[in-house]
């Protein structure tokens, strides 16, 4: 598919108006590397520059007229693989996250319980290293395949070379918009062993339970992520809006004098993650509204659309919420999601 001048309105999770130059969605690895050759012998053939790959678009806030021409792999497909004591499962980059977290426990297999309910696809998961309720995509990760968006060759990332971070990877930076991922896959588990219950809200959800599985795991997860996060089909959002901000723990154990009620997680000797909702909510900003711009009632990390609000008028609210959070607790947050407009801002 291929249309001019297309509105991205229901292409992202805001559900905010913005168009693009074109739009172009591909359903294989062939459709895209066709679409790339008959790019490429254009007259003035797209540089990666002009090209944004849209995944689920619930990781975006877009701003006015994107000069950029957008294109999605709709790749869908899993395949399962068993392998002595573990599977490897296999996803197309078009498939829905929570459609994969639930067909892998249909089939029997745990992993993915904890990253149940997240937006988005299956291309876009290796893109933000996603994760939740203490797992992230890079502890199942084997491998990805990906279509250079110059050449049109395919070549297969392992682990290392995906450079995972907190929230990030390389094709958020050296990559970003190099490539177009077409297939992922990961490893699980067989039956309901290593089970992620650290977690302070999913121990309690399962506190009832003598032998929790998998599948008790998710349910957990999905109460707990649907009784804090809106449906965007209702209230407009893209999930978490900023990341839990690292510090020092010389810089966490000032704040704790001050606050000691302030919610973190220790992540080495050196750093500790606090809790950005926690920070945004104890700056006095939960539920807070400038106009349709709104910060949600019940987490603060999730910054809402009430109807009508454009995205930068969202955007303005994103650099309120950081000001303020600033000015109290001296912590700088930083945007989980991409903010794509006129000069990609942050």
């Amino acid at each position: 598919m291929n249309q001019s001048s297309i509105s991205l309105k229901q292409f992202n999770t805001f559900g905010v108006e913005a168009t693009a130059n074109n739009f172009v969605q591909v359903h294989s690895e062939q459709e895209l590397q066709n679409w790339i050759k008959q790019n490429n012998a254009c007259d003035k053939p797209l540089c990666h520059e002009e090209l944004f790959v849209l995944g689920g678009g619930s990781n975006l806030l877009l701003l006015d007229h994107i000069n950029k021409t957008f294109l999605q792999a709709d790749i869908l497909g899993i395949c399962y693989q068993e392998k002595d004591d573990e599977v490897l499962v296999t996803a197309g980059a078009g498939v829905n996250w929570h459609q994969l977290v639930l067909d892998s426990l249909e089939q029997g297999y745990s992993g993915l319980e904890n990253l149940s309910l997240i937006p988005g696809n299956v291309g876009a998961s290796p893109i933000q290293n996603i994760g939740a309720y203490g797992v992230e995509l890079k502890d199942l990760f084997v491998e990805l395949r990906a279509v250079n968006l110059q050449t049109g060759q395919v070549k297969t990332f392992n682990h290392a070379d995906c450079q995972f971070a907190y929230r990030d990877s390389i094709f958020k930076n050296q990559l970003r918009g190099q490539y177009v991922i077409s297939f992922v896959t990961l490893r699980l588990q067989k039956a309901s062993q290593e089970l992620q219950l650290d977690y302070g809200a999913i121990q309690q959800e399962l506190s009832e339970l003598d032998n929790p599985t998998a599948q008790d795991v998710s349910n957990a997860v999905v109460r707990i992520r649907s009784s804090k996060l809106p449906d965007p089909q209702v209230l407009g959002n893209a999930g978490s809006f900023f990341k839990n901000p690292v510090v020092s723990c010389e810089q966490f154990d000032s704040l704790k004098d001050q606050y000691p009620n302030m919610v973190a997680y220790p992540i080495s000797q050196f750093e500790v993650k606090l809790a950005a909702g926690w920070l945004i909510e104890h700056a006095g900003l939960k539920g807070y509204r400038q106009g349709d711009a709104g910060v949600h009632d019940k987490q603060a990390l999730v910054l809402v659309n009430h109807g009508k609000a454009t995205g930068r008028q969202l955007l303005e609210l994103a650099k309120h919420v950081q000001q303020t959070v600033f000015n109290k607790f001296a912590v700088t947050l930083e945007p989980e999601v991409w903010i794509i407009g006129e000069q990609d801002l942050f």
